[in-house]
């Protein structure tokens, strides 16, 4: 009896404590899995909501442009405000079928998830959650029975007892238990959401848009074929990981027939099935969400592939029909007829929609490379020598004079050519510039979807006046007005005189662009190469030196929020040089699309090399790139420097295999670092457990970071905790377990790892300490 008490106290409670764990566990998961398909309905309604209100607005603004530009063009008067009027209905005409076309695409979207969710994602999660709960009662079943076994020592009529008990639990079914309690318990399937088009939005003047159909004309066909674009790619990816998870699902199936063919009576056998069974359930859920998303990738590539595919041509829609007035007799015989009038604004508001080299369209979109063979550089230049070869992309800076700026004025030169424009640099890194009181600098914004140009001051704070046109085409602010933006701001400085008289701020110190801000046109966009989280990644030459460069680019459609973080590399990236962090360049500002220029790494992504060449690295190379990324990473710690995103995806291989830390999109340079936005774009499977459950970011963040790349380097890029969600792997991260080493590696770099896995963050290695260990690893190689 006291021998089983012990057991019953040692073994059976810690399987009853470890049971409880796991089922508070599973209903988090469910919570958490359940909460996020849901949010996903009501997001997708607030995106609704916000695309019928641009729709509202942007057909307001439409219907305004065009009452004025058909008023004034009736008037008979062409001049500058007939232009600026034509080009303002222009780009509200185009806006209108691209917002027409968003709200198209995102009610197709949102209905084709929210029938989803109801039929394939809720009830998919039930039968997992079903399956869990059936293998948790089977648990509980064996510690019923265990525990009858325990305490088995009756006689006489108690032994009857005994075994009525012992039947009784072995008669619990883990099925009918739970389908009972489901059937019990279960709540009331949610009500359909039903999005459908807004015919209200459809009146009177808006040409040939039609409720639920894609506007395709030459307004729209560009960005129609960039959404198309980055839908294959969207479908590309999620057919890959369909195969792979299959694949994985495939494999589980057959070890489990294998284990069972083979023996049933190893109890190791026995928990090997159950974690089989457990990850295949996870796999199938995920399957379900997967072929969901490809079904709505689907549906949105027939809706725009056929239209397009079925254009014959991209002569645009014809875009208002004039209306029809009575003639006055008595004309002067020089003037249009009205009918005549009326016919020749068709023919003047269609051509401003035709295809032609010089459309404001064009510089709203990013150039299209084109291919062109170049040579490869045998050696790579440093710092110096690549920002020596960066073309000015500015006009000769003129001399200070008493410590004031002195500005001259070249009629020649254009407003993108002046040292003081600084073109779409946004408000927060104007911010940056402008220090001292006086300083001033010039850019151009967005407003109201047009294009405006800003004067921005440093006078007491920081203060924006956008200059505004007059009726005859010239510019001011409060005082004379000016045929050209340049003679206004060299008039501004020159006399003293405030700006508005509110504001009292007075132009004294010009900031001139900085040598890295480069101009848009000397950039030539050549090949595309990849993609990132804010555009494509182009490779490039500098057409002043014939440099080959790598260029991240901005879309344009992003809002300004994001442009920020954007700009956020590459402002970090200058400040520093190293062998192992790729090399900043400069930044193109002056127009859209917004662009970094970095140093071309010929190999491509550190994954996708470790992935071309595996079986081919020696162990000796695969210690040097991590020799490589420890450098650069101590380095980055020494400028206090947090990457947030260090993963072999976003670090480059260049000449004679050296690594170079790349992607810098999260960075920030603090010692520590406090998420408040959120979690939604963080790499689960690379992030330390402090920062996922806390949001508190430090180096040694990074330093789990590294050891997950490092696994990834010896894996040859396998996927890390391949098979598991991200919320599984962060409950088995959580609950001690640490990822096995990947075959060859070291013993002592497979310590390292786990060094660098520690859940105490303070328990883990500096890279300074790291670079010496993986060192003296590597040296002896």
């Amino acid at each position: 009896m006291r021998q089983n008490a012990d057991t019953l106290v040692i073994d059976t409670v810690e399987k009853l404590a470890a049971l409880i764990t796991e089922k508070r566990a599973s209903r988090k998961v469910y919570h958490e899995e359940h909460q996020r398909i849901t949010n996903e309905v009501s997001r997708l309604q607030e995106a609704v909501n916000k695309s019928k209100n641009n729709y509202e607005q942007a057909l307001e603004h439409y219907k305004s442009s065009k009452t004025k530009y058909e008023d004034q063009y009736l008037k008979g008067k062409p001049g500058r405000k007939l232009d600026e009027l034509k080009e303002r209905y222009q780009k509200a005409c185009k806006k209108l079928h691209q917002v027409h076309n968003d709200y198209v695409l995102l009610l197709c979207e949102a209905a084709d998830y929210e029938r989803d969710f109801r039929t394939v994602l809720l009830p998919g999660l039930l039968e997992y959650q079903e399956r869990v709960q059936e293998d948790m009662i089977d648990k509980w079943r064996s510690l019923l029975s265990e525990v009858c076994e325990l305490t088995d020592t009756t006689q006489g009529r108690y032994a009857q007892l005994q075994a009525e008990v012992a039947s009784a639990v072995s008669a619990i079914s883990p099925k009918t238990e739970y389908s009972s309690f489901s059937e019990t318990n279960k709540s009331s399937p949610p009500d359909p959401v039903s999005f459908e088009f807004c015919n209200e939005l459809l009146g009177d003047g808006v040409g040939s848009l039609q409720a639920g159909q894609l506007a395709v004309d030459s307004l729209t066909v560009d960005s129609l074929r960039l959404r198309l674009n980055d839908i294959e790619h969207s479908l590309r990816e999620v057919t890959t990981q369909l195969r792979e998870k299959q694949n994985l699902l495939n494999q589980h199936e057959t070890e489990v027939v294998n284990i069972k063919t083979n023996s049933l009576q190893d109890s190791n056998i026995g928990s090997r099935l159950a974690v089989l069974k457990r990850a295949s359930d996870v796999l199938r859920r995920e399957l379900n969400e997967l072929r969901c998303r490809e079904s709505w990738l689907q549906h949105q590539h027939r809706l725009i592939h056929d239209p397009l595919a079925a254009l014959g041509c991209e002569e645009a829609p014809q875009p208002w029909e004039a209306t029809q007035v009575n003639g006055d007799s008595h004309q002067r015989s020089d003037s249009l007829s009205l009918k005549s009038r009326s016919a020749a604004i068709k023919e003047l508001l269609r051509k401003p929609f035709n295809r032609s080299k010089t459309s404001d369209s064009q510089a709203s979109t990013p150039p299209t490379p084109t291919r062109a063979n170049t040579e490869e550089r045998a050696t790579e230049p440093d710092q110096n020598s690549l920002l020596e070869m960066t073309p000015g992309g500015q006009a000769e800076v003129p001399q200070a004079v008493n410590g004031v700026q002195e500005l001259t004025y070249d009629p020649d030169r254009c407003l993108e050519d002046e040292p003081w424009f600084h073109g779409v640099l946004p408000r927060e890194e104007v911010v940056r510039l402008l220090v001292n009181e006086g300083d001033y600098l010039v850019r151009e914004t967005t407003r109201n979807d047009e294009q405006q140009i800003v004067l921005s001051v440093c006078w007491g704070s920081h203060k924006h006046f956008i200059v505004q046109t007059t009726p005859e085409g010239h510019y001011r602010f409060e005082g004379p007005a000016f045929p050209t933006i340049q003679e206004l701001i060299l008039h501004q400085h020159g006399c003293g005189l405030p700006v508005t008289n509110k504001s009292g701020a007075i132009l004294r110190n010009p900031i001139f662009r900085e040598r890295w801000e480069l101009n848009n046109d000397d950039v030539e966009l050549r090949d595309k190469i990849g993609r990132g989280n804010f555009g494509d990644v182009y490779k490039a030459r500098l057409r002043d030196s014939g440099l080959e460069v790598a260029v991240k680019t901005c879309r344009v459609t992003l809002p300004d929020e994001q442009k920020k973080k954007f700009l956020q590399e590459g402002r970090i990236l200058k400040q520093y040089d190293h062998p192992n962090i790729v090399k900043f360049i400069g930044i193109c500002v002056q127009k859209q699309p917004i662009m970094i220029v970095m140093e071309l790494v010929p190999g491509g992504s550190l994954l996708s090399f470790v992935r071309n060449h595996k079986g081919q690295l020696t162990v000796k190379q695969m210690m040097g790139m991590c020799l490589d990324t420890a450098s650069g990473m101590a380095y980055l710690e020494s400028k206090n420097c947090i990457h947030r995103d260090l993963a072999a995806r976003n670090c480059l291989v260049g000449h004679r295999s050296i690594v170079k830390i790349s992607d810098f999109g999260m960075s920030r340079e603090e010692e520590e670092y406090i998420v408040s936005d959120g979690m939604k774009q963080i790499p689960i499977k690379w992030t330390a457990p402090e920062a996922l459950n806390f949001g508190k970011y430090t180096s040694l963040c990074d330093v789990w970071s590294y050891g997950v790349l490092c696994w990834e380097i010896f894996s040859s890029g396998e996927v890390p905790y391949q098979g598991y969600s991200n919320t599984k792997a962060r409950e088995m991260i959580d609950s001690g377990y640490r990822m096995l080493a990947p075959p060859n590696t070291p013993e002592e770099m497979y310590q390292l790892m786990l060094k660098c896995w520690q859940y105490e963050p303070e328990n883990r290695p500096h890279f300074s300490d790291i670079y010496a260990a993986v060192d003296s690893i590597y040296a002896p190689l």
